[in-house]
């Protein structure tokens, strides 16, 4: 799936995981289109959701609270949730704000899950 502008959303399937690509900036617009996107999406049948942040090149406030928003989402359905490493920047909020201890982070979208 893709959005307008400078933000786009692809999703695809691995063995047990939906893999959520996100390309361009999480700020306050493109984090309601994340939400809408998420609304969209059929997370059943998956053991694990992994946001996949490598293309994410700009983080702020709302970012964290859309990434945390879909860690809810998904801990409530029972499944487990990762995060790729994203950008310097989006690496270095989440170690500021210390959320980073708060995710489970793995190299690559196709890595295993503890």
């Amino acid at each position: 799936m893709s959005t307008e502008g400078e933000f786009h959303i692809v999703t695809r399937h691995g063995p047990d995981r939906l893999i959520i690509k996100l390309d361009g900036e999480l700020d306050m617009v493109s984090c309601a289109l994340l939400d809408e996107a998420l609304a969209d999406m059929d997370l059943d049948g998956w053991c694990a959701i992994v946001l996949d942040l490598r293309g994410v090149s700009f983080l702020d406030s709302t970012g964290l609270k859309a990434i945390f928003r879909v860690r809810g989402v998904v801990h409530g359905r029972g499944q487990k949730f990762a995060v790729t490493q994203g950008s310097a920047q989006v690496q270095r909020l989440l170690s500021l704000t210390g959320l980073d201890q708060h995710l489970d982070t793995i190299d690559t979208p196709d890595a295993v899950l503890a």
